[in-house]
């Protein structure tokens, strides 16, 4: 597993920077218009139900054969940014190109966003509580019965993406 992920680091790396906080931050608030534009009533149902949202724009997926994505982005409370976080994944198997999403995770209750904070290291998809948005563009979220502690807005090209995994996606707090 070690070759794996060093491998899609080395793939990423061509193409990555680590990024200033400001430049995070300003790409943090593109991906919240995104979301607004993209999902009817996002703006209200997050000012009204979020305890946290974890932002991750411009998450750059590449690979042949063996793959990797990483991405950096912040935890908000409010419209406060709390810190900053990295998301890193491999994959083995047909691959290859180059592709960019945005990952946006709400906790919806306090406890979520206190296990989230207090991890050394979040792991999606190991007992994490996730719901993934898969309604339609036109569908009101606020009519969206939510039934786990945190919901996940994938983002791409096309809009919401529906047919995602989170599993062995590592979250970990960065220093900028």
């Amino acid at each position: 597993m070690k070759k794996i992920i060093l491998v899609a680091i080395m793939i990423l790396s061509v193409s990555l920077q680590a990024k200033t906080k400001e430049v995070i931050d300003a790409e943090v608030q593109v991906a919240l218009k995104t979301l607004s534009a993209t999902v009817m009533g996002s703006d209200n149902f997050i000012e009204k139900n979020a305890k946290g949202v974890l932002v991750i724009p411009n998450i750059v997926k590449a690979g042949i054969g063996v793959g990797g994505e990483y991405g950096e982005g912040a935890l908000l409370e409010g419209n406060t940014t709390i810190n900053y976080y990295s998301s890193v994944s491999a994959s083995v198997g047909f691959q290859f190109g180059v592709e960019k999403k945005t990952m946006i995770y709400v906790f919806l209750t306090e406890k979520a966003l206190n296990d989230f904070k207090n991890s050394n290291g979040w792991k999606g998809g190991v007992g994490a509580g996730i719901t993934l948005a898969t309604f339609g563009a036109t569908e009101d979220i606020s009519n969206i019965n939510i039934n786990k502690p945190i919901l996940l807005f994938a983002i791409g090209k096309k809009g919401l993406m529906y047919n995602l995994t989170v599993e062995g996606t590592k979250l970990t707090k960065i220093v900028r």
